[in-house]
């Protein structure tokens, strides 16, 4: 990574990552691709080199990094590393200081322990119940439980309708009552609906108790019991077993499985009855969260916008990989140690135009995220709990996932070609922009292949831009699909196609800048989500 020795003074938007406000705006925006001519971006696209987009990958997914498992020490090592990087370029974060790290807090989940007394009777912890949720321990006495029967909260059924739950202890069993003509009363046909049975149905009726403020939820379901109950007692036997997800802030309802001998305890007639009513009860509930703390970070760099500082493009790539199992290191050097290197060259193209009076009219934010592997953990928390910048501030997210190989499985066309995903689900004018910039500047076969929405592998929803996406802000993720070496610890960064990278970087450099630089806003014509 080149050194540099020119510090702009940079006037930051917010002043600390730990929060932010989302606020309201309306702009009037032009659908017109107009061309930026205030400055060659070529000749600092031309900082992008295969060289050091090698010297930096070979770090990055060298066994040193451990695999760059969420919260473990080779984790730690990698947000180190882009920090310094960032810092080597002098590259501001947006946040405090020299603070580039955007805490997100993390646990492993773990099954609880469950002991349950009904009437004097004790119940045993995974014979009879699982506690699936739970986000505190607790000791509870619960003297009126509320028979919520089938706990469907549909447009045109509800078993909440005439009950309130609010704070209350709610009991439900499985499946969904049907007409006369045998037909399920939610749809009127006969097709199983999404409170039909199974674990769709079991995560619709937590939705619907959480939906009407109950503070827990007893759910009696015998055919998933036998399964879940297996399963969690083994997951509760293993040390390493949990798995990562968001920790919430707030105490959220609990949710405990229970087998027919526990809801007959507490109404004998459950399987015939299914009016909803609220019982009197003397019940005991002892559960213990046997879930760990885990701690990871965003890493966040900022280029502060020449024209419209407020409108921000943010540019990602996951920083985090498998680790290590079985004592092999997961380097992680396609997935996605290519995309974390192309963001720093990206950055320091830009860092260079900047330096030299042609930075970007709009704000680019460079966001490496945690836990993608896990569920795309970072980029959720990012967009959904705390964005450093109000997402209707965002123009853009530009995701880069896997850009360093070629797919076995694309038989025609060139081997310079890139797979673009998500660019024309919320905006035709992001699209035709990203089509003009290729053919203008890179001239990269652009392949569309998984952009189908009838694609059984639905990429579109499987990395980070879908975060941004889903708050209807326009995405383009680029991708060179999958291969061989795809999670194996055979993904090193000796097989990487350099100059593919290259070339793929500089493309994602050039539709970044020409988004950064033009006159009016990306307009959003398809809208999804209110």
């Amino acid at each position: 990574m080149k050194k540099f020795f020119l510090l702009l003074c940079v006037g930051f938007l917010f002043t600390t990552c730990g929060t932010s406000t989302k606020t309201a705006q309306s702009q009037s925006v032009n659908s017109e691709i107009i061309a930026n001519e205030i400055s060659n971006p070529a000749k600092y696209a031309s900082s992008i080199t295969s060289d050091e987009l090698r010297e930096m990958l070979y770090k990055y997914a060298s066994d040193e990094f451990e695999g760059r498992e969420t919260g473990e020490k080779g984790q730690k090592l990698a947000v180190e590393y882009l920090k310094a990087q960032y810092q080597e370029m002098k590259i501001p974060s947006p946040c405090k200081g020299d603070d580039y790290f955007q805490e997100v807090p993390l646990e492993k989940q773990k099954v609880g322990e469950a002991n349950l007394t009904v009437n004097g009777k004790e119940f045993e912890n995974f014979d009879d119940m699982v506690a699936l949720s739970v986000s505190e321990s607790m000791i509870e006495s619960i003297n009126e439980i509320i028979y919520v029967g089938y706990g469907i909260h549909a447009d045109n059924y509800s078993d909440y309708e005439k009950i309130d739950v609010k704070g209350k202890v709610v009991l439900a069993k499985a499946g969904e009552p049907k007409d006369a003509d045998g037909n399920y009363i939610t749809s009127g046909t006969k097709e199983n609906t999404k409170w039909t049975n199974g674990r769709q149905s079991l995560s619709s009726k937590r939705d619907a108790a959480i939906e009407n403020g109950a503070k827990g939820l007893l759910y009696l379901d015998d055919n998933l019991f036998s399964r879940y109950s297996r399963y969690f007692k083994r997951q509760s036997e293993s040390r390493t077993a949990g798995r990562l997800a968001l920790k919430s802030e707030e105490n959220g309802m609990y949710m405990i499985m229970i087998s027919e001998n526990v809801a007959s305890a507490i109404l004998p007639d459950i399987e015939n009855n299914s009016t909803p009513k609220a019982l009197q009860s003397n019940i005991k509930l002892n559960v213990t969260n046997n879930s760990l703390s885990v701690d990871s970070e965003n890493v966040v760099a900022f280029i502060e916008g020449s024209e419209k500082p407020n409108e921000i493009l943010v540019i990602s790539a996951h920083l985090d990989h498998e680790g290590v199992k079985d004592d092999k290191v997961y380097n992680g050097a396609d997935d996605d140690g290519s995309g974390t290197v192309a963001i720093l060259e990206i950055a320091e193209a830009f860092k260079i135009a900047k330096d030299a009076g042609k930075g970007p009219k709009r704000s680019i934010l460079f966001l490496h995220v945690t836990g993608e592997e896990k569920g795309l953990l970072g980029s959720r928390y990012y967009t959904d709990i705390n964005p450093i910048f109000p997402l209707e501030n965002t123009v853009v997210n530009l995701n880069i996932d896997m850009i360093g190989r070629t797919d076995p499985k694309r038989k025609e066309g060139s081997r310079n070609y890139v797979y673009l995903i998500g660019s024309d689900k919320l905006s035709t004018d992001l699209h035709n922009l990203s089509e003009a910039v290729n053919k203008k500047y890179a001239n990269i076969e652009l392949d569309y292949t998984y952009n189908d929405e009838n694609d059984p592998n639905r990429y579109y929803y499987r990395s980070d831009h879908y975060n941004f996406a889903k708050n209807n802000i326009p995405v383009i993720f680029y991708f060179n699909g999958t291969h061989d070496d795809y999670h194996q610890p055979s993904d090193t960064p000796d097989k990487i196609e350099y100059d593919l990278l290259e070339n793929r970087t500089r493309l994602v450099f050039y539709t970044a800048w020409e988004i950064a630089n033009r006159d009016e806003r990306i307009v959003v014509d398809k809208v999804t989500r209110p």
